[in-house]
């Protein structure tokens, strides 16, 4: 993935100890960051509608279920 390639500039970049301590790499880890941060967003909304339909079939089971009481 994208990240992937982030993360893998990140330690190529933290390799050198010089642009490490001297904040060389802010921008690399701040990239990765926002990609990161993208993708448990894309997870999370995915996750939400997956809930979503989860719900909605115990509802209708449920209302089957009682539907002669």
């Amino acid at each position: 993935t994208a990240c992937l390639q982030l993360f893998e500039a990140l330690e190529e970049c933290h390799a050198n100890a010089w642009l490490k301590w001297t904040g060389g790499c802010n921008q690399a880890k701040l990239d990765l960051n926002k990609c990161l941060h993208g993708d448990s967003v894309a997870r999370a909304a995915r996750n939400r509608e997956d809930s979503k339909a989860r719900q909605a079939k115990r509802d209708q089971a449920w209302k089957e279920l009682h539907a002669n009481d």
